[in-house]
């Protein structure tokens, strides 16, 4: 994708996608080893880490959750990166709903795009953000046999 964006399509560009993914990790309350992940990609001139935070944060109060935190983690292909986490009410902790970054220029300038060419990406977990919406205290309760009204 972002090399078909070095060959000339023009820039701004938006890419987002949803999928479900696998992730070898230990299953708690708050973590699925498969789950559904929504991603997000901006390329545009000169981007930076403050327009990716705005753009989550927008993105987020949108949903109606406004109790955001970004802490710095590392990511083979952002930098610099950050998770992302929301303020659970019903657990009174903060649990971990994405991650994020800048894309490395490096990787941008070998796919053939300007030097002044920045992206920002994201990738969020569905079931973390249901989980806070809609109060569930334990993810696995998305799967098999409750219903949940809200």
């Amino acid at each position: 994708m972002l090399y078909q964006l070095a060959q000339g399509t023009t820039i701004p560009r938006r890419y987002f996608s949803i999928d479900r993914v696998f992730r070898n990790e230990a299953v708690d309350r708050t973590h699925l080893a498969e789950f559904h992940q929504i991603e997000g990609v901006v390329c545009d001139r000169e981007l930076t880490l403050n327009d990716m935070m705005g753009v989550l944060n927008d993105f987020f109060e949108r949903l109606g959750m406004k109790k955001l935190r970004f802490e710095p983690t590392y990511n083979p292909h952002t930098e610099p990166s950050m998770e992302i986490y929301s303020y659970h009410e019903g657990l009174k902790e903060w649990v971990e709903v994405g991650n994020s970054g800048m894309i490395r220029p490096e990787m941008l300038l070998q796919m053939g795009l300007p030097e002044d060419v920045t992206c920002i990406a994201w990738a969020l977990s569905l079931e973390s953000l249901t989980m806070i919406l809609y109060g569930i205290d334990d993810i696995r309760d998305l799967f098999g046999h409750k219903v949940y009204t809200h």
